[in-house]
């Protein structure tokens, strides 16, 4: 059996499915996604997704909504969260010189290189799905290419997400359509190992 490990690009698959319109997708199973777009003969041996938690701020519904979910994904054995952080950078308006802060997302390129490259090296998959449309990941890809050749490598393109150069680095590459993400959402209703239930937030459907 192929040994299959996802990677998944938190931010640029929500941007995606945002661009479609397709809130409704955002209370996914990311495990069963993955097995979605695998071949018949190949098995997941799990599922990293990279993200950043939202700042609550001024998007304390959005915060709190993608807390839920997370609270969600961590009561599976299957996926494992990482998070990166937010740096505010300063911009400025070249017509009016108006000022304000900006918090960029930082970390989820790097961790999820480190990431492949440490399976790699643990011989953990023998093929990486790498969820994104960042072309950021084309020289990780390829260093894994260059350097374990009976590995493969293949990108799953999110909604509205793609990047000539991450498919010409990878061996091949798919895109995640509707079947794969409709047929793939968690329950309604989870139930965390201390009995707290969680709900699927009302604006997801």
């Amino acid at each position: 059996m192929n040994r299959v490990i996802s990677y998944i690009d938190g931010f640029n698959l929500y941007f995606g499915l945002r661009a479609k319109g397709w809130r409704k997708y955002y209370w996914l199973d990311l495990a069963g996604m993955s097995r979605a777009v695998m071949k018949p003969q190949q098995a997941l041996a799990h599922c990293h997704y990279f993200t950043a938690r939202i700042r609550a701020g001024g998007k304390s519904q959005n915060a709190k909504r993608q807390t839920i979910w997370l609270d969600a994904l961590a009561t599976r054995d299957d996926i494992t969260c990482h998070f990166g952080h937010y740096l505010p950078k300063e911009q400025t308006c070249k017509s009016c010189g108006a000022k304000w802060t900006h918090h960029e997302e930082k970390m989820t390129d790097v961790n999820i290189a480190s990431q492949l490259l440490v399976d790699a090296y643990e011989d953990r998959y023998d093929t990486a799905l790498v969820v994104s449309g960042d072309s950021d990941l084309t020289t990780p890809i390829k260093m894994v290419r260059q350097r374990f050749p009976h590995k493969r490598l293949i990108v799953a393109f999110p909604p509205k997400r793609r990047s000539d150069q991450l498919r010409k680095a990878a061996h091949g590459h798919i895109v995640i359509g509707d079947d794969s993400l409709r047929q793939n959402l968690l329950p309604d209703r989870i139930t965390t190992a201390t009995g707290y239930v969680l709900e699927r937030p009302a604006r997801w459907y």
